[in-house]
């Protein structure tokens, strides 16, 4: 029980990197008008760019796991976030800010694929789909804390926001303190690291559902209109709402999962083409942004654990690295282009790309995509 303990509160260190995601959300807006001749696409790339790079760290990954030990890589990785987190308050430069979220990248890569790895490991059956939950919570507690903290420290001065990277170091050491050393990955004659075909819509439909959940942090702090606009208390809020809803599912994906069975990935899916709605129909009224970040928040928490379970289900032991780090690859190939296809789209058939226009887009599509989703789940059983 304790050793358990142990990789819980390992795996919530872990988790608490990855939060670090979004952490910029609440000032985006503060920063597109500090650096207003940058193009508003580059600038929401902030949110994106670590995962275009995750891309191909998490990839790596999935190889490297036979020759360095996930806890060694781990706490490169952490050490690597802090330090790539605080790297822009050396200086006042847009290309420092954006290569400091490329370089929290590596970071992002590496523990987004091995944190479901550990969990591999450790944990079979439904206590690995009780694990996965604990892993999600722990993702959206991070969000929550450190969005809101960012939130309240960058309304004077953007900035200071930036401190919050700080707390990748605290994941280190509790990493280093909780997480067994269980030593390389070692391949057999029987366990190949090698995926197959089953995983192939896994990964097209993380695809799917990351390109438009993601339009909700890019967005979200220029959006608000009315008396609650350029406030980043409020958009800092909003996005503590939606990373805290992921807690509150993650602490039950287990029962969740059991009522839904195998249309939980679609039921995630509709979750966000609703809080996608009341955006665009509520945008100056606070208890209804709320409701939506909630509903847009759902959606990431029941999807991303329960697709890295199905992927961790469908290969040996010996290949959910791998296979972890293709389907984080694919999540972070939807996030990157999403900023430009949605711009683009909400230009083509709204004149401009407006944030109403992206968020209309954004839960039209994942509305079809969801639809397909129930269609290939139904055509599998």
């Amino acid at each position: 029980m304790k050793k358990k303990l142990n990789i819980y509160i390992a795996v919530a260190a872990i988790s608490f990197v990855q939060g670090l995601q979004i952490s910029i959300a609440p000032v985006l807006g503060s920063i597109a008008k500090h650096y207003n001749h940058v193009n508003i696409s580059l600038v929401q790339m902030l949110i994106t760019i670590p995962a275009f790079v995750s891309m191909f760290f998490s990839v790596v990954c999935g190889w490297l796991v036979l020759k360095v030990s996930k806890k060694k890589m781990l706490l490169f990785a952490s050490a690597l976030a802090g330090a790539a987190g605080l790297l822009p308050l050396a200086a006042d430069s847009f290309g420092l800010l954006f290569a400091s979220r490329a370089l929290y990248g590596v970071a992002l890569g590496w523990c987004a694929s091995l944190n479901t790895a550990v969990v591999s490991e450790f944990f079979e059956g439904d206590e690995r789909v009780t694990a996965m939950g604990i892993q999600a919570a722990s993702v959206g507690a991070g969000m929550m804390l450190l969005s809101g903290l960012s939130g309240m420290l960058g309304k004077t001065v953007f900035t200071h926001a930036y401190f919050v990277n700080g707390a990748a170091f605290l994941s280190m050491l509790l990493i280093l303190i909780f997480l067994p050393d269980t030593g390389k990955a070692v391949e057999s004659e029987t366990e190949k690291v090698r995926l197959n075909r089953s995983v192939i819509p896994i990964y097209v439909f993380i695809f799917l559902e990351m390109m438009f959940l993601i339009t909700f942090s890019t967005n979200i702090s220029m959006h608000i209109s009315g008396t609650l606009a350029g406030n980043s208390s409020v958009s800092g809020t909003l996005t503590s709402v939606f990373s805290g809803a992921q807690i509150l599912v993650g602490m039950v994906l287990g029962a969740v999962t059991k009522i839904l069975k195998k249309y939980v990935l679609p039921a995630a899916m509709l979750c966000f083409a609703f809080g996608a709605f009341l955006l665009v129909v509520f945008s100056d009224s606070f208890v209804m942004l709320m409701i939506a970040a909630l509903f847009c928040g759902f959606s990431q928490g029941l999807y991303i654990p329960s697709g890295f379970v199905d992927v961790s289900n469908a290969v040996p032991p010996v290949a959910v690295a791998l296979a972890s780090a293709c389907f984080n690859a694919a999540s972070c190939i939807g996030q990157t282009i999403s900023p430009y296809l949605t711009n683009t789209l909400s230009k083509a058939f709204f004149g401009a790309a407006t944030t109403e226009g992206v968020y209309v887009i954004a839960a039209c599509g994942m509305a079809l995509a969801a639809l397909a989703h129930m269609y290939v789940k139904k055509r599998q059983s």
